[in-house]
């Protein structure tokens, strides 16, 4: 694995099985475990009753078949000498008069332990209990094979020596189904990664069902969940078994397999066991639950070597856009859901302080956009007339003809009150009271417009009785692309867990799926308008000259950065590797390099802006409110982050 950062490659391998064909089946196995090591699969995990299959019926009842199968074990533990990985495989063993289902873990010539089922089923599709014990009441703590002791229960857990991020557990088909399945102790005891051995029959649903149960578990154990499934091999009798794979982190499916192949299947896939200890840590819930628990948390730590692989290569997808649902059908639901909690946080606002009169600035950009249909839905929500909308509009130096017709267009289509206030001659007295060079094109010339739009809004708010919305969003917060006391200030801040990689999504949506069709018209001039503060005068064509990822990077990277430096708390190196890895094709090593840079430095330089954020809605799994998810000092020293980058 990638010790440095934190990877680990698991994989579901379903050898083609057929019931009582020990011979063959041991076979297969074995060439599968070889095709595993030629993939670098640090951990593989086989199907429930590999060696045998599942369906043997009252075969498990004769000896020959459990002799003949220990046989097989100790065959494929010799095989593993000298192939990369640790494998657990399924196969009956019995034991002062018990027969057990078991998962042996087997690495480099050796049976590290062997762990049996908890909860045998015995209903109408299985009738397991016919022939198997549960492993949960046995008081047998070792066994021996070939005068050679090895541990034995369900209170193994397999740890890494040379890595104390790599740990896993095991669990046996319907131990998962269980109201506690042994894998949430086993977590909460410190297994990083639960691994699977089922033969879990397929009926209509079940699929589905199953997928979702490993997703929810995974995410419950806030872990890794491989589940490997038996196939068709298996005796069709009068159930089918189709071969369910899964490879799950955390309530995300990283990898499944297709079902009901006839041929041996191997997926794999590298799961993240530096994001796991960071979730789990960070979740009090999950530390608590541990002492709530500690009585019977008692387990036995078996102690292996992981091994490392210096070309290794990732084999996971990294989603350059975190932010953004991968589907077109999830983007759609989240979109409308996001927008839903946005204006529902409005709504309640304005409902708790009996105010219902709303003022917002509007530039004609991406955000304060978003901002206004988020008004519009909230005054929806409340049942109110659309005259307490107040838009104002204020061309300044760099307003440019398209912004300022988009707006009048928007407000026009939309039957909204629209007010032009000119802060051109407004900046310029400012600018002869504090004696500033109107010439001198900088921070004072551009901060000073952004300021005095914000005291016209609170003013007009004064006047009406009204709300001032934020229209700031959870990038501009990050990087600190905001003015103190401007644009940086409001009343109710609806875009502040918005990343701006998002906000367009959130236009289209309402523009597909609630706008008429020619406001939908309007909002998509706007998406494709150039992001800018329009703070510096327009070029000769009157085209906006200032754009601002010319400036400070693409929003593209930074919210990469930021949802893998803050959200994951991952190092500077890992981020870097992750994009370089995400953005192959797209942007330069070097360019990437240049842009997280100014990310770290704008992160830590800017917090004090982020110190004084007022209220607004969190809409994901990151927020920047000093209130909520982000507690930093403005004070804290950047370096030690950026001597990480000094590649």
């Amino acid at each position: 694995m990638i010790k440095d950062f934190g990877y680990i490659r698991v994989a579901a391998v379903r050898p083609l099985t057929i019931p009582a064909n020990i011979k063959d089946n041991t076979k297969n196995i074995i060439t599968l475990m070889k095709e595993s090591s030629k993939n670098k699969c640090d951990i593989c995990v086989y199907p429930e009753l590999s060696v045998t299959s599942y369906n043997c019926g009252d075969l498990f009842r004769q000896q020959i078949l459990l002799d003949t199968a220990l046989e097989s074990i100790i065959k494929i533990t010799e095989e593993s000498t000298g192939l990369f990985g640790i494998h657990i495989i399924g196969f009956p063993y019995a034991e002062n008069g018990q027969l057990f289902n078991c998962g042996a873990v087997i690495s480099h010539g050796h049976i590290l332990g062997i762990v049996p089922k908890s909860y045998i089923p015995n209903n109408n599709e299985y009738y397991e209990g016919r022939w198997f014990s549960s492993g949960l009441k046995s008081n047998i703590k070792n066994i021996y094979i070939k005068e050679t002791k090895i541990p034995f229960g369900t209170d193994l857990i397999f740890c890494s020596k040379n890595n104390n991020l790599e740990s896993f557990g095991i669990e046996i088909c319907e131990d998962l189904w269980s109201i506690i399945p042994p894998s949430s102790s086993l977590s909460l005891a410190g297994a990083s990664i639960i691994f699977n051995l089922s033969a879990s029959t397929d009926i209509l649903g079940k699929a589905y069902y199953r997928k979702n149960l490993v997703k929810q578990q995974s995410a419950t154990i806030m872990g890794g969940y491989v589940y490997c499934s038996a196939g068709v091999g298996e005796s069709t009798t009068d159930t089918v078994c189709g071969g369910h794979s899964i490879i799950a982190e955390n309530g995300k499916i990283l990898l499944e397999n297709e079902r009901f192949t006839r041929d041996s299947n191997l997926i794999f896939n590298d799961i993240d066991l530096e994001y796991i200890q960071h979730e789990r840590f960070n979740n009090s819930t999950f530390s608590q639950s541990i002492i709530n628990n500690s009585d019977t948390l008692i387990y036995r730590k078996i102690l292996y070597n992981s091994e490392s692989e210096s070309d290794f290569l990732l084999n996971r997808g990294i989603n350059p856009d975190p932010f953004i649902p991968d589907s077109s059908s999830d983007l759609n639901k989240r979109s409308g859901e996001i927008i839903k909690i946005q204006s529902t946080g409005l709504a309640t606002r304005m409902s708790n302080s009996k105010i219902f009169k709303t003022v917002i600035g509007l530039s004609g950009g991406l955000d304060s956009t978003l901002a206004l249909l988020v008004i519009l839905e909230a005054y929806k929500q409340l049942d109110l007339d659309y005259k307490g909308i107040h838009c104002i509009t204020m061309p300044g130096f760099g307003t440019t003809g398209r912004t300022k017709s988009n707006v009048e267009k928007l407000c026009k289509e939309m039957k909204l009150s629209l007010q032009e206030i000119d802060i051109t001659e407004a900046s310029l007295l400012h600018f002869k009271d504090i004696g500033h060079n109107s010439s001198i094109l900088d921070t004072t010339y551009e901060n000073t417009q952004a300021r005095e739009r914000t005291q016209i809004l609170m003013d007009k708010a004064n006047q009406l009785n009204a709300l001032v919305i934020g229209t700031g969003d959870l990038s501009e917060l990050a990087l600190g692309w905001c003015t103190y006391n401007g644009d940086h200030m409001s009343m109710y801040s609806v875009n502040s867990g918005v990343p701006k990689t998002l906000v367009k999504f959130l236009i289209k949506y309402y523009a597909n799926s609630i706008a008429s069709e020619r406001v939908k018209n309007i909002l998509f001039d706007v998406i494709d308008t150039p992001i800018s503060p329009e703070l510096l005068p327009p070029d000769k064509n009157g085209e906006i000259s200032q754009i601002t990822e010319d400036t400070i990077g693409p929003y593209r990277l930074h919210d990469f950065f930021l949802f893998n430096a803050i959200r994951c708390a991952y190092s500077p190196e890992k981020v870097f590797f992750l994009a370089k890895t995400a953005f192959k094709g797209d942007y330069k090593s070097e360019t990437i390099l240049k842009w997280l840079k100014v990310f770290y430095k704008r992160f830590f330089s800017q917090q004090f802006k982020r110190s004084a954020l007022p209220d607004g809605p969190k809409v994901g799994t990151l927020a920047l409110s000093p209130r909520g998810d982000w507690r930093m000092p403005s004070d804290a020293d950047v370096s030690v982050w950026l001597a990480k980058l000094n590649l």
